[in-house]
C-alpha cells in the first residue's frame, strides 16, 4: 500500500494511542481512551499500574520493564502476566539495553523468553529495543532473538531515552531484518503525519502515538 492510499482511518487503524507519562492519573486514563474512540484507533498503551481499565472496543496493550529495562527478568515476567490478568491483551517489554550495547545477545533472548514463558501465548507481545541507543548489528542481533523468542511484533523505542525515538532508517533495517511475519511498531517522536507516514512506507506495521489527533488530522477521511 502506497503513501498516497493511506486515509485516516487506515492509519489509526495501526495507532496504539499512549499514555505513559509518570504522572498520569486515572482520570487520564479515562480521557485516553474516550479519546481513543473518538479517533478510531486500534489500541490503548498504559502503564501496567493503571489496570484493569474498561476499554471495550479496544485492544489493550501496557508495558513492562519501562522505561529502562533494567529490571530483573522474573519481575518483568510477573508483570506481563499480572497484566495479562488483568486485561491487557498485549505486552511491550523493554529488553536489558545495556546487555544489548554490550553484545550479550544470548542475555537479550533470555530475557525476552522469559517474559514469553511468563505471559503465556495468548497475548501479543512486542519487544522494545531503544535503537538509538544501539548500533546497527546490535538492531539486527535483538531482532533475531525477539524472533527466536517467539515475539509478536520489534518496536523502537520508548519514547523516554534521552538518545532518541523512531527513524526511518531503524524502521527499515528491523522490518527487512524480521521479514513479514513479524510486526515494526514505529513509537517516540512521532508527531507529525509526514513522520508517520515516512515510518510506514520503511515498513512499520503499527505506530506508537501520544499525538494521535495531530496526526490523523493531516490525512483525508
Amino acid at each position: 500500500m502506497s503513501e498516497a492510499a493511506l486515509t485516516r482511518s487506515q492509519v489509526a487503524a495501526m495507532v496504539d494511542h499512549t499514555l505513559l507519562k509518570p504522572e498520569a492519573t486515572a482520570a487520564d486514563v479515562t480521557a485516553l481512551i474516550d479519546e481513543a474512540r473518538s479517533l478510531g484507533v486500534l489500541a490503548v498503551c498504559v502503564s501496567p499500574s493503571m489496570l484493569p481499565i474498561h476499554a471495550d472496543g479496544l485492544v489493550t496493550a501496557a508495558v513492562v520493564g519501562f522505561p529502562s529495562g533494567k529490571h530483573h527478568s522474573l519481575v518483568k515476567g510477573a508483570e506481563a502476566r499480572l497484566a495479562v490478568d488483568q486485561g491487557a491483551a498485549e505486552i511491550d517489554m523493554v529488553i536489558d539495553v545495556g546487555a544489548a550495547v554490550a553484545g550479550d545477545y544470548s542475555a537479550v533472548l533470555a530475557d525476552i523468553l522469559t517474559v514469553r514463558e511468563a505471559m503465556g501465548e495468548s497475548a501479543i507481545l512486542k519487544v522494545i529495543l531503544e535503537t538509538a541507543a544501539l548500533s546497527d548489528e546490535a538492531i539486527v542481533e535483538c531482532c533475531r532473538a525477539a524472533v527466536r523468542a517467539g515475539a509478536n511484533f520489534v518496536k523502537t523505542s520508548t519514547g523516554f531515552h534521552p538518545a532518541g525515538g523512531a527513524t526511518v532508517e531503524a524502521v527499515a533495517l528491523m522490518a527487512q531484518t524480521v521479514g513479514p511475519g513479524v510486526g515494526v511498531k514505529a513509537s517516540g517522536g512521532i508527531r507529525t503525519t509526514q513522520a508517520a507516514l515516512d515510518m510506514i512506507a520503511a515498513g512499520a506495521t503499527r505506530l506508537g502515538l501520544s499525538g494521535t489527533r495531530a496526526v490523523l488530522d493531516g490525512l483525508a477521511d
